[in-house]
Order: C-alpha cells, then sequence, then structure tokens
C-alpha cells in the first residue's frame, strides 16, 4: 500500500484518540485500533516507516506505530 497514505490514515486515527482518550493514552488506543483493523501488511510498513523515523508522522501516530509487535517477531515468538 503506499506508504502516504497510510501515514495520512495513521494521523487520522491519531486526531481521533487524542481527541476522545488525551494526550497520554492515544498512543495505546491507536495500537489497539491498527492491531484490530489494519491488516499485517499495513502494519509492518507503518512499523517500518516509525522505526526509520516516522517522517509524516503525528507524535502520537508514530508513538502507537513503535507500539506495535511486527508481525514475522510475533509468528516465530509463539513458536
Amino acid at each position: 500500500m503506499n506508504l502516504q497514505h497510510l501515514v495520512t490514515m495513521a494521523n487520522e486515527i491519531g486526531a481521533f484518540f487524542l481527541s476522545e482518550a488525551g494526550e497520554e493514552a492515544a498512543p495505546q488506543e491507536i495500537a489497539s485500533h491498527l492491531t484490530r483493523f489494519w491488516d499485517p501488511r499495513m502494519r509492518a510498513q507503518i512499523i517500518a516507516h516509525a522505526r526509520a523515523g516516522g517522517a509524516g508522522l503525528s507524535t502520537a501516530a508514530c508513538k502507537a506505530a513503535l507500539l506495535l509487535t511486527p508481525v514475522a517477531a510475533a509468528k516465530s515468538a509463539a513458536r
């Protein structure tokens, strides 16, 4: 998926949760949303982008992406 589109979506989700949950709780709420509703490939892209500096991501969205567990690592840890 287009990375800029993922950044835009993550920021929009982030803005919603910032207004609903506040600055402290928002990253966890965003991460939970991304885990529930984003395809693992989308999550992998946003994690990699956040780890590379997260250009264009809001602070809350970047923090949320860094809270996510990479799918490959989670699968191998479960074995």
